[in-house]
């Protein structure tokens, strides 16, 4: 069996009884979408002193009533597959079909407002610090 530490391309077997099957090659893929997840799923890809880059998923999950984000690191936020409505505080919710957008500055209050429930959201988020060199 290969090495599973590899996930850019690895070729896995699967016990089936007394059966051993090849499952086809894996290979990260960011518009791939999880099977009936009932939580968003967080996962981070790439991470340094002064970024992370997260890709989310989300499956009609929005922020509880009445709670806000107010993240120490700036966001910038890519809808890459599905819907989504952000909100900022004091202003009205953006919405955010796939491709949209947006750069939301450290301490900047808002919430995920809504997101589809007919089809999975993915969303790619790069965290970053304003001060990170140029």
């Amino acid at each position: 069996m290969p090495d599973r530490s590899d996930l850019s391309k690895a070729e896995f077997d699967v016990d089936v009884g007394n059966t051993i099957v090849d499952i086809v090659q894996f290979q990260p893929n960011l518009f791939n979408a999880s099977i009936n997840a009932r939580e968003e799923i967080f996962s981070t890809l790439l991470e340094s002193g002064h970024f992370r880059i997260e890709r989310i998923e989300s499956h009609g999950q929005s922020s509880p009533p009445g709670f806000w984000y107010e993240q120490a690191t700036a966001e910038w936020v890519l809808v890459v597959r599905g819907a989504a409505r952000v909100q900022f505080e004091g202003e009205a919710a953006i919405d955010m079909p796939a491709g949209a957008y947006v750069d939301i500055p450290a301490g900047r209050r808002h919430r995920v407002d809504w997101t589809d429930p007919d089809q999975p959201t993915i969303w790619l988020a790069i965290h970053y610090t304003e001060d990170a060199p140029k």
